[in-house]
């Protein structure tokens, strides 16, 4: 099966892990979304905290593959155009957007 991307994800690697996750991801909460933004309102309507907080810590833009797993953007640019989603990247030389897929 080719991998290939399903969504917009943020990885908050530093709050409390839940017991199901995306395979590569050993630590803190993935959340995923249309887009990054609708990530960071879900993020912040579950815990009442924006990701610049302090609480919050470190997290990683990136996206979800049907692979079960979390890629940062520029594994995320190169899945993309190998799977051909997309034919070229249009924010970045080397990291994908979720406006390059839509």
């Amino acid at each position: 099966m080719v991998e290939k991307i399903i969504c917009s994800a943020i990885w908050y690697q530093e709050l409390p892990t839940p017991v199901h996750r995306p395979i590569n991801v050993d630590k803190g909460v993935v959340v995923c979304g249309h887009r990054h933004p609708h990530c960071i309102h879900t993020m912040y309507s579950l815990t009442g905290k924006r990701s610049i907080e302090p609480e919050v810590g470190k997290y990683v833009q990136g996206f979800l593959t049907n692979k079960n797993r979390f890629v940062d953007r520029t594994e995320g640019a190169e899945i993309a155009l190998e799977a051909m989603q997309i034919k070229e990247l249009g924010y970045s030389s080397t990291q994908l957007y979720s406006e390059d897929l839509y």
